[in-house]
């Protein structure tokens, strides 16, 4: 539960880590210079066409979270009553993580139990 967050932060989230795998191949694959001397030039473009294509996922993640930030439903949470944004019918407040919803249907069911819910409607989907 406690690495539960909102949808877009969690979409910053992935776009962050790839920016950081991207960083880190193309600082790997210069070290090959260093290490491997003329050989390890091989090893440095790999690197760097790696990592630049990484950091172009990283880039078109952000453009997607950003989009989907604009179009988000704000609202302001009832338990910390700092205005946040909400991705579909369910999601957290950005800052205390407590569940959000605009669905009536779910609207006074504890995380557990919304989680049971849903795990019940993929195992029928399944048959």
């Amino acid at each position: 539960m406690i690495f539960k967050t909102a949808k877009i932060n969690a979409f910053r989230t992935w776009g962050l880590l790839l920016t950081m795998i991207g960083m880190g191949l193309m600082v790997l694959g210069t070290a090959g210079i260093v290490f491997w001397g003329q050989s390890g030039k091989i090893v440095a473009g790999i690197g760097l066409v790696l990592g630049l294509i990484t950091m172009m996922g990283s880039l078109g993640i952000y453009f997607w979270a950003g989009m989907l930030s604009t179009s988000a439903v704000q609202l302001q949470c009832p338990e910390c009553s700092k205005l946040t944004k909400m991705l579909g019918k369910t999601d957290r407040c950005m800052f205390c993580r407590t569940m959000l919803t605009l669905d009536p249907n779910v609207a006074n069911v504890t995380a557990e139990e919304l989680e049971a819910q849903q795990a019940a409607a993929k195992s029928t989907e399944n048959f």
